[in-house]
């Protein structure tokens, strides 16, 4: 049984006119959960708001009253940044839809979580939010485990490196946060020597990936260097930031996966944890279809299913990515 977080009232966070992180793409969302493949191995979860404390673990004071002071309002936190009169309200809701996932599968109701929430969350830093992302609700799921003694493992395969997650553990060695995504690109972070400082030094892994890139990098990758670390780290829950921009068609990057790569990329990484230890988030992808195909697949890898509406993809451009991973790592 696989668990969806979601609520219809995520529809209502609008960033701005025109904007690509728009309310459509949870109705894209909803029809990759309505395939045939999936019927019956679904149970609808309702979200929680993550109270003050929980939020206070990843976020500053400071940066979380300046979100308040926008609640009810139209405005802006950055160029990219819009909220709409519910989006803090919303925030909230998507951040603690992570930590209804967790104390639910703790409780062994089923074998994973996907939490479809709006807005994203991987950009935004313990001090701002940016990027499309007003409260990091990865992060916050994280925090919370951790404090409760588990070693979260944190797979980010936005296209767009997550560097608020990376801020908020780059020196807590409970958390492991490894992160494909195109390089250079948004928000110009992520260059495979950012490891992680003091008792993190480590635990930060960036594969940074050339335009162009295909899902067999990936794969390899996880055969590799980056299962290496995994493994070596040892953890006991693995949170997804799942943003589907890497895909061919997304108006916003230059990446080249299908959405058969991420069926595949999760089927390996659910591996690394025990079953009912999974939750995966939603982050970017920002062409309809591609997001529908892309988290059907996904949807169905977390049940040990198989459904590729596309090919996975190889023959991407490679340069020394791994190479250049390894020896920053320890591992040659």
């Amino acid at each position: 049984m696989l668990l969806l977080l979601a609520d219809d009232a995520f529809r209502d966070h609008v960033a701005g006119p025109g904007h690509p992180e728009q309310p459509a793409r949870l109705a894209a969302v909803a029809e990759a959960f309505a395939r045939p493949e999936l019927d019956g191995a679904v149970r609808r979860l309702a979200p929680r708001t993550a109270t003050d404390a929980e939020l206070e673990r990843v976020h500053h004071r400071a940066m979380l009253d300046r979100l308040g002071a926008l609640e009810g309002r139209i405005g802006r936190l950055d160029a990219d940044t819009g909220v709409s009169e519910r989006s803090v309200e919303l925030a909230r809701l998507a951040a603690g839809a992570g930590l209804a996932a967790t104390e639910a599968l703790a409780a062994g109701d089923a074998s994973a979580a996907v939490c479809a929430v709006r807005p994203p969350g991987h950009h935004a830093t313990p001090e701002r939010s940016m990027g499309f992302c007003l409260i990091n609700n990865v992060a916050v799921t994280a925090a919370a485990l951790a404090e409760a003694g588990e070693r979260v493992l944190v797979a980010d395969f936005d296209a767009h490196h997550g560097n608020g997650t990376q801020d908020c553990f780059v020196d807590d060695d409970r958390v492991l946060f490894v992160s494909w995504h195109q390089y250079p690109l948004y928000p110009g972070t992520g260059h495979p020597t950012e490891r992680g400082v003091g008792a993190g030094e480590g635990t930060s892994v960036n594969v940074a990936v050339p335009a162009g890139a295909t899902g067999d990098l990936y794969l390899e990758s996880l055969d590799g260097v980056v299962g290496q670390v995994i493994d070596r780290f040892a953890p006991t829950w693995l949170l997804v930031s799942a943003g589907f921009d890497a895909h061919e068609r997304d108006p916003l990057t230059d990446l080249a996966l299908r959405s058969g790569d991420f069926g595949r990329i999760v089927s390996v990484l659910r591996s690394a944890v025990p079953s009912g230890r999974t939750v995966v988030f939603l982050e970017g992808g920002y062409d309809l279809d591609a997001l529908r195909d892309s988290m059907a697949a996904t949807a169905a890898a977390l049940l040990g299913e198989v459904v590729h509406p596309e090919a996975p993809t190889s023959g991407g451009p490679r340069g020394d990515v791994l190479d250049r991973l390894a020896t920053v790592h320890g591992l040659r």
